[in-house]
Parts: C-alpha cells; sequence; structure tokens
C-alpha cells in the first residue's frame, strides 16, 4: 500500500470504525464505490492498521464459559475468572455474576424460585434490577432463620417489591407424618402449592459433606449411617444424586420440607450457582444427570469439568426433555 493509498485508507478505516459513519456515506465522500470502501477496510485489517480487540468484564473468563456451555448442552455458562484468595471471595465473584444473569433473564411474568446456600445468599446481597416478579421458597430452613433461605426470600423482596412465599419450617422433620401436616398449613401451603408454576430457579448445589452441603450437618448419625450405602455425590434441593446425576431414593426425601425431584425437572431454568474444586464432583453430578439448565462456576471447576466428561448428548435436557432450544 503507497503513501497515496495509506492517508486514504487510515481516513476511512477512522470514519468507519470511529465515527460510525455508513460505507455508503464513505465511498460517496471519497468519490468510490462501497464495494471498495468494504475491500480497503479489508486491507486495514489483514496489514494490521485496524486491530479490533475484544475486551470482555475481568470478571467473567468469556471463552471458557463458551466452551463449557457448548460442552454440556447449557443454555447459559458463566465462569468467573479468579484468583480468589478465599473462598469468601470466590462466594461473592459467583453471587455478583448470578445476580447480574438473574437480572438479566427475569421478567415481570416470572415465578422465581430458590433453595439457599452461603453462595445464593451473596447473590441475594448483591441482587439489583430485578423485576416485581413472585419469589418462591424451594427448601425449608436449616440452622437459624437470620441466615437461611426466608432470610433469602426476604432480601430478593426487598428488591423485586414482588409476592414473596417463605417456608418457615425445618428443611428436616422427625418422620413423614409431620412433613404431611406442614404442609398442610395455609402459609406453607402457598409456598409449596406454587412449586409446579416456577418458571426460573436459582440453586445451589452441595458436595455431601459437612463444609459443601446445607443438609448433612443437620443430619442425625442414624440419617448419615442409613445413607452411606447410597453413594451420594451430590445434593441439590435436599435432592439426593448418585455420580451419573440420577436422584436417589431413600426415606429422607419424606422428611424433607422441599421441592421434589419431578417439579425440580419441569421448571424450564434452573440455574445452579457452585464453586470451588471441592464440589467439582458434585457439580459434574447434575450436570451429567441433567438437573440443571444453566451454571454459574469458577474457571478451576470449569476446566477441570471440560478435561472429565464428553461433549453433552444433544438429545439432552435442554432437547428431548424440554422440548426447546
Amino acid at each position: 500500500m503507497g503513501p497515496a493509498e495509506l492517508i486514504q485508507a487510515t481516513a476511512i478505516a477512522r470514519q468507519y470504525y470511529l465515527q460510525g459513519m455508513a460505507k455508503i456515506e464513505i465511498a460517496e465522500a471519497h468519490g468510490i464505490s462501497r464495494y471498495k470502501v468494504a475491500r480497503i477496510l479489508d486491507a486495514c485489517l489483514a496489514e494490521g492498521i485496524v486491530k479490533i480487540e475484544i475486551n470482555p468484564s475481568a470478571l467473567v473468563d468469556t471463552e471458557l464459559s463458551e466452551r463449557l456451555r457448548a460442552h454440556y448442552g447449557l443454555r447459559h455458562a458463566v465462569v468467573v475468572s479468579g484468583p480468589f484468595p478465599d473462598i469468601g471471595e470466590l462466594r461473592q465473584a459467583l453471587g455478583r455474576a448470578a445476580a447480574g444473569l438473574l437480572a438479566e433473564k427475569v421478567n415481570e411474568d416470572d415465578v422465581l424460585g430458590v433453595s439457599w446456600g452461603r453462595t445464593l445468599d451473596t447473590m441475594a446481597q448483591q441482587a439489583q434490577g430485578l423485576p416485581p416478579c413472585q419469589i418462591v421458597q424451594m427448601t425449608g430452613i436449616a440452622g437459624a432463620v437470620q441466615a437461611s433461605s426466608v432470610d433469602l426470600v426476604r432480601k430478593l423482596t426487598s428488591v423485586t417489591r414482588g409476592g414473596h412465599f417463605p417456608i418457615y419450617a425445618p428443611l428436616v422433620v422427625s418422620d413423614p407424618e409431620t412433613a404431611v401436616a406442614l404442609r398442610r398449613q395455609p402459609s406453607i401451603q402457598a409456598a409449596v402449592s406454587r412449586w409446579k408454576t416456577i418458571t426460573i430457579a436459582a440453586v445451589a448445589v452441595g458436595s455431601w459433606d459437612a463444609a459443601g452441603s446445607q443438609l448433612f450437618p443437620i443430619l442425625s448419625e442414624k440419617d448419615r449411617r442409613e445413607l452411606s450405602g447410597l453413594d451420594v455425590v451430590s445434593e441439590m434441593c435436599s435432592i439426593l444424586f448418585d455420580a451419573n446425576g440420577e436422584p436417589l431414593n431413600s426415606p429422607l426425601t419424606r422428611r424433607t420440607m422441599a421441592i421434589p425431584y419431578a417439579d425440580l425437572a419441569s421448571i424450564p431454568e434452573v440455574i445452579a450457582v457452585a464453586g470451588g474444586e471441592a464440589k467439582t464432583a458434585a457439580i459434574r453430578a447434575v450436570l451429567r444427570g441433567q438437573a440443571i439448565t444453566s451454571l454459574v462456576t469458577d474457571a478451576d471447576v470449569a476446566s477441570s469439568l471440560l478435561a472429565r466428561d464428553a461433549p453433552a448428548d444433544s438429545s439432552g435436557r435442554l432437547g428431548s426433555r424440554r422440548g426447546e432450544a
């Protein structure tokens, strides 16, 4: 490209990329055809006169997110990039990303279901821009009310100003009869009756140990012994999963105040929010079982998931089970 051509090409590139002029306008200004303008712009890119950089938010690893989404056939995958000095900072980053995804996806007509977890709690703290949708609690209380699914619903409702349906009952009760009786209570029935109407859910994924699960620590030693032979790998909404993501049948199911698997599986969009290498196997299980449609996680977990599993079958949850793309 000679000096005159270089001067013209640079001027055209500035007009197109910086000033936002249309190719036809540039062509008229320079007395050439718009096809020649297009060829000059292509030459500018080829010869390095123009360099285009994609500079996404430092919070999200967009390339890894897309690889993970495609690999498992997910609707959305959001991978936060580190490093994170401690688990608290990781939870904050995951919560921030999840809050942003909810703000994008939740509409006024949606019914938002939520379970509970420490990462979901950080999501609720950072939530903003949510429309006045209904919010339904999907699990009972594990621990103090001040740090539970009830409090999470309260935090989200302070943003949405919409209808809310908490469950003021323990996550695990003493026997199936008590669970049935509690579900008949009008305030609890108001939430339970709406489980089938949930259109978007935000859920935590627990590993089957005291540190990574909200369910495991509140079980009795007798309960744990009874479950020890089931090869539990993952827990989500108090539903237990094996390594292949198959939901496990156990006596505990009838004693939990939580959404049943059949209702969870019918929710059009289930967003799991979980990270930390200790939860990799648990997250892999719910992905294999297609119990979720979207995932918010961290780069270390995403890399491990991509390294281990074969690509998702196109006939998975977003295809045959959902009947939608």
